[in-house]
């Protein structure tokens, strides 16, 4: 890591179809080896499927289902006198969107549903609907975090 400055955060280019900036990410997070078409026509496909199931609009289950995911403190290790200490802290937004975008992405994939676009359009709609994989992620990250509360004040 440069000790000069921060790194320049890049311009993001919203989707095609929905023009989110957030949907981009989520696609670029479920992207392997650079098929950015193969992760749109998976990501697209799951918005069909939760339109066929729920009747509702995808892009309100996905922003639902990124906000259930979304962590609001976690535990870091903290070294104090040669002990290591689990100290919780709050997660930035940014992270805490990142958090929830990969937890949702590695619960898809250790579904068994047939195809990736049936394990993500599932895994979605369980988390927009307080359910799931990715939201047990979130909740043990909350009670670590309230377990080791004793160790807050090692916060930095």
């Amino acid at each position: 890591m440069s000790r000069r400055h921060r790194a320049d955060k890049r311009e993001i280019i919203p989707d095609a179809k929905y023009g989110d900036v957030i949907l981009t990410k989520f696609m670029n997070s479920l992207m392997y080896e650079g098929k950015k078409s193969v992760a749109e026509n998976i990501l697209y496909g799951a918005f069909d499927t939760i339109q066929g199931k729920t009747k509702q609009d995808p892009l309100n289950v996905f922003h639902e289902a990124l906000r259930n995911v979304s962590p609001a403190l976690e535990v870091r290790s903290r070294r104090v006198g040669g002990a290591t200490y689990q100290v919780p802290v709050e997660v930035r937004t940014d992270r805490s969107r990142a958090l929830a975008i990969r937890w949702i992405i590695i619960a898809a994939r250790k579904r068994n549903e047939p195809t990736m676009t049936a394990r993500l359009s599932g895994e979605l709609m369980d988390a927009a609907s307080n359910r799931g994989t990715a939201v047990k992620k979130r909740e043990d990250t909350h009670k670590m975090a309230e377990a080791n509360r004793a160790f807050s004040h090692y916060r930095w």
